[in-house]
């Protein structure tokens, strides 16, 4: 190396899906030499063989990675070796209403064995308060002898995907950073000031924690006081949609929630109870607004499947031995992430009720499908032939002026149908 010549900084991503991806991608564009490790091998081989399977990741943009001879992804944490800098980005379910952090333990014993002086550890994963520096902190420091912020830096930044948005991506959206001291927020902030237009600096990693759970309950709140203002209005014969458009054109005071068949993804119907699970823990109190929202939320997939029975039943047909066509198993629209689905709810509860159940999904993930019901394509012979037709997810390349043309009784919980035999939630 010449005394012009920098050396290239080396970024390893733990987890290459939603967010890992994306973040990768963005990191070797901004010069790093990354390395993207996932347990799922054949995950790792899409990758290399450069096909992308999260949507905001064009497979164009993939090979372009690919070519710089700057990405590659791997399942072999040897790969990690030398890193400058790690950010862990693995998923934190719940098990039976508890945080399953189990990923993260994984990742920090893993690759606390190429923890060395001077490197910067991130985690992104959503989290409880306290979680990078009393859970993660030890299992990078026992392992490798080494001791954080004298020896290494840790820090905290909250990831901020919202896949299938078009306009507010990675690059664009402010990114929430912190450490466990200043020299570590500072690496920190370094490391994502060269990958977004606007970090904000915030001076514990607890906060951070916490601001990432409050962005999701806020909205979780909001969604279930709009999903049960929906049930009400409808048994008091108000349109609840056209409510909701005429409160929004108030300048302020006033955002828009939109009901539907319940809450789905990685975020709010987990990140919300992660937050009343350590105030139950630490502090011996329910959140009140995060049970009360779980319980409207969660019972919105039971309210769709009645009011399709109740739909059903008004022309004369039983649900059992009914065929009905569902639109959508995403948790939202243009995204093939299924993950928490209330959409999937409702399609096996009606198939456990007997209903001979087709879906259409397409941006279906291999695998990620529930068995027993039929994957099809949108065709005129399915919406001639289904007894009902149920929008789910709203994926914008459905022809919703043909679904209420054809379909004979169409349950709409997403606002997106109008005709006589079109009913909304």
């Amino acid at each position: 190396m010449t005394a012009t010549e920098v050396k290239v900084q080396k970024v390893v991503l733990i987890g290459q899906g939603y967010v890992g991806l994306p973040l990768a991608m963005r990191a070797v564009e901004a010069g790093y030499d990354v390395v993207g490790i996932d347990l799922d091998t054949t995950r790792t081989k899409r990758l290399g063989a450069g096909e992308s399977f999260v949507e905001d990741v064009p497979s164009e943009r993939l090979a372009a990675a690919l070519e710089t001879g700057r990405y590659r992804a791997s399942g072999d944490y040897a790969d990690a070796a030398d890193f400058d800098i790690c950010v862990i980005t693995v998923p934190t379910p719940l098990r039976e209403g508890i945080p399953d952090l189990s990923h993260i333990e994984a990742a920090g014993r893993a690759i606390a064995a190429h923890v060395r002086p001077g490197c910067t550890v991130i985690l992104e994963s959503t989290t409880y308060p306290g979680t990078t520096e009393e859970l993660l902190r030890p299992l990078l420091e026992e392992p490798s002898g080494l001791r954080a912020p004298e020896d290494f830096h840790l820090g905290y930044s909250p990831e901020r995907i919202d896949p299938g948005n078009p306009i507010w991506q990675l690059e664009n959206t402010p990114k929430v950073v912190s450490g466990i001291d200043e020299a570590s927020r500072e690496r920190v902030r370094a490391f994502y000031d060269r990958l977004v237009e606007r970090t904000v600096m915030v001076t514990s990693t607890r906060t951070a924690e916490l601001t990432k759970l409050l962005e999701n309950t806020f909205r979780h709140v909001n969604i279930a006081l709009v999903n049960e203002l929906a049930i009400f209005a409808g048994q008091l014969g108000v349109d609840v949609w056209e409510a909701v458009d005429a409160a929004s054109t108030k300048p302020f005071g006033f955002m828009p929630f939109r009901p539907g068949p319940g809450v789905g993804g990685h975020c709010l119907p987990i990140d919300p109870s992660y937050l009343s699970w350590q105030v139950k823990r630490e502090l011996g109190h329910s959140f009140r607004f995060i049970e009360l929202a779980n319980d409207v939320n969660d019972r919105m997939p039971e309210h769709v499947v009645q009011r399709i029975v109740m739909g059903l039943n008004a022309r004369r047909k039983p649900v059992n031995g009914s065929r009905l066509l569902v639109l959508g198993l995403a948790y939202k629209k243009n995204v093939g992430d299924s993950r928490e689905s209330p959409a999937i709810l409702v399609a096996e509860a009606l198939r456990k009720l007997g209903a001979d159940v087709h879906a259409v999904e397409p941006y279906a993930e291999p695998g990620h499908m529930p068995a027993g019901i039929e994957l099809v394509e949108l065709t005129d012979a399915e919406l001639t032939a289904a007894d009902a037709t149920v929008v789910l997810t709203d994926h914008d390349v459905f022809d919703y002026e043909r679904i209420a043309e054809l379909g004979r009784y169409v349950f709409d919980t997403r606002n997106r149908c109008r005709g006589a035999n079109v009913e909304r939630i």
